[in-house]
């Protein structure tokens, strides 16, 4: 387990996760894999990551990280060497954790752009993870920057807790304009009430299937920060209500389809 400050005090979160952990509840689900996503600014924990990619089948794509910042680094080289690490045909994106940057506008900063560049150019897709107040920096790079794939994860961070739909309705809706980003469906319970229903959760799941289409939704778990406010079990039968109303074919999209096609990868993913 690597150290995570904002994580102390939060039992249900202090400990290490592995593929143990994880494995019987995709079987449960007969879900057929998983993306790994980036949890800390560091560049040991990639080649970390592929290694378990490497070695479970169910991992079927990993989001890494590598310093975009840096002058004197060359993202386009560092993402290299990481292909050719073992599992590194995993890698599918990178993402920061921009959340934890108190520049607002990060994102729009030039040395993060050149990086950005360079992620593009080696056919990677960037994750956006971001509070409330960087939306609209991530609607501004993602309009900058039309040759990079984008995947906005967690729908944004909306303040589901206080029922606010505003501005983020408006952010949501022009990102949605921009056919170079896809969205996650996923980490609302967290950014719930512990004591959440499904119908708290509904009209901000309907916004992004009505914005972006079932083509550019990908259902995600948020596992194990999901455990702060819901179980694996919980979270992917909630995910089944909010998508009650698709068809077969959307929620096939929903459940995998838009994740395949937009990591490059095989297979579905959750």
């Amino acid at each position: 387990m690597r150290p995570q400050p904002w994580t102390d005090g939060l039992p249900a979160l202090s400990r290490s996760f592995g593929m143990d952990d994880l494995r019987p509840l995709l079987r449960r689900h007969a879900i057929d894999g998983t993306i790994l996503v980036q949890t800390v600014t560091t560049a040991d924990e990639t080649p970390e990551m592929l290694l378990i990619a490497d070695r479970a089948t169910e991992v079927l794509g990993v989001v890494g990280w590598v310093e975009l910042t840096d002058p004197s680094s060359d993202v386009a080289a560092r993402l290299a060497a990481l292909r050719e690490l073992p599992g590194g045909d995993r890698l599918v994106g990178v993402r920061h954790q921009v959340q934890l940057e108190p520049d607002p506008n990060w994102l729009l900063r030039p040395d993060v752009t050149n990086g950005l560049r360079q992620v593009a150019a080696a056919g990677l897709v960037y994750e956006i993870l971001v509070t409330r107040g960087q939306l609209d920096a991530a609607v501004a790079v993602v309009q900058r920057l039309p040759e990079l794939r984008f995947v906005l994860d967690h729908a944004g961070k909306p303040g589901i807790a206080d029922g606010e739909l505003d501005p983020w309705r408006r952010q949501l809706a022009e990102l949605g304009a921009c056919e170079n980003v896809a969205v996650k469906l996923s980490g609302l319970v967290t950014e719930a009430k512990p004591d959440w229903t499904v119908d708290d959760l509904r009209p901000y799941a309907d916004h992004l299937l009505a914005n972006f289409g079932a083509g550019r939704v990908m259902a995600g778990s948020d596992w194990p920060v999901c455990l702060l406010h819901a179980s694996y079990d919980d979270v992917v039968s909630a995910t089944d209500q909010l998508l009650a109303g698709l068809s077969d074919g959307e929620r096939a999209e929903v459940f995998g389809d838009t994740a395949a096609g937009w990591y490059g990868i095989d297979g579905g993913a959750r």
